[in-house]
């Protein structure tokens, strides 16, 4: 094994980790921003609201996510409608196929997590709320959305685990993040070991960094409502 050619392309990594980084980061961004929503109407008694929130995750679970990409970067790009749409500079971009596949992705994941959560709450905690005059929207917010979002911390950290791991994935539409950096060492020099296992040593210090502040955060908001669940 030679790694002096990863020595000498580090720079090139370090790049491919910003790319990760930020495909990563506008993918949450984006999947949190519909998914809050969609956990409302999927936990809503209705079945006009809560069935078609149901079909959209069961789908975009049930199906890769790499299949996912291919439709939206190559297959939307073989209908002249689209090619003639105002969308077509945007559905063109693969970094706007990328960031919305992943978005798509993790938004579902995260509807389920956040609808999980939300059945979880004690219907005590409600009623007392309900007892005290507040009205639905401050329920919600006061109420519903903190205990939710704590609840859902431990199964949201794997989620972004699960999702950085995910957009090893668009090296196959051309952007260089950290899996792309490794493919261009590799086709470059025919050095396959070191290429991947110096992206895959990347990786894994990402994850330790997520998931050290996720177990953070959950020391800090999860351990005190269990302790108390503990004591009730």
């Amino acid at each position: 094994m030679d790694f002096e050619v990863i020595v000498e392309n580090l720079p090139l990594y370090g790049q491919g980790i910003l790319v990760t980084l930020a495909l990563l980061a506008l993918s949450l961004a984006f999947g949190m921003l519909f998914a809050l929503p969609l956990a409302m109407l999927r936990s809503m008694p209705s079945p006009w609201a809560w069935r078609p929130v149901w079909l959209f995750t069961y789908v975009i679970r049930g199906t890769p996510l790499l299949a996912q990409l291919f439709l939206l970067y190559y297959g939307l790009a073989q209908f002249e409608a689209v090619r003639d749409s105002v969308l077509w500079p945007y559905l063109r971009s693969a970094w706007f196929c990328a960031v919305a596949a992943f978005a798509i992705n993790t938004c579902a994941y995260t509807t389920e997590i956040l609808h999980g959560a939300v059945r979880a709450l004690p219907a005590g905690e409600i009623e007392a709320a309900q007892s005290l005059g507040m009205s639905r929207w401050v329920i919600l917010r006061r109420i519903v959305l903190p205990q939710a979002f704590r609840r859902a911390l431990p199964a949201y950290g794997n989620e972004v685990v699960l999702m950085l791991h995910a957009t090893s994935l668009a090296s196959v539409v051309t952007l260089y993040d950290l899996t792309g950096a490794a493919r261009e060492i590799h086709s470059r020099f025919y050095m396959p070991f070191e290429a991947f296992i110096t992206a895959g040593v990347g990786y894994v210090l990402i994850t330790v960094v997520l998931v050290g502040l996720f177990r953070a955060a959950e020391r800090r908001w999860l351990a005190p409502l269990m302790a108390h669940g503990a004591r009730g």
